[in-house]
């Protein structure tokens, strides 16, 4: 490994580092007190998942990051509500109902 990738494993992983500490620092929204996805306005967004990053189970597959076609119509990834529809590609139903 030459010192431009090693500077640049150590550069993200320090970002990475950043990012996650600011997330669990971070006060909960007001009313998020154990309240579900679905009761802080989270909606199924169809058509964005990255492969194996879908939310829950769609045809072909019962479980959550089982699916390995980034952006399938068909999967869903939970999303704030409103959020999808600003989202390219994104649908708030899926392509087939099955």
């Amino acid at each position: 490994m030459n010192s431009q990738n090693l500077l640049k494993t150590a550069l993200v992983g320090a970002l990475t580092l950043g990012v996650a500490a600011m997330a669990t620092a971070a006060p909960a929204p007001a009313g998020a007190g154990g309240a579900k996805a679905g009761d802080m306005g989270m909606t199924k967004c169809y058509g964005i998942n990255a492969a194996h990053k879908n939310d829950c189970k769609s045809p072909g597959h019962s479980c959550a990051g089982q699916d390995s076609k980034a952006r399938d119509p068909n999967a869903f990834v939970a999303v704030p509500a409103g959020l999808c529809e600003k989202i390219d590609g994104g649908s708030t139903s899926p392509a087939d109902k099955g």
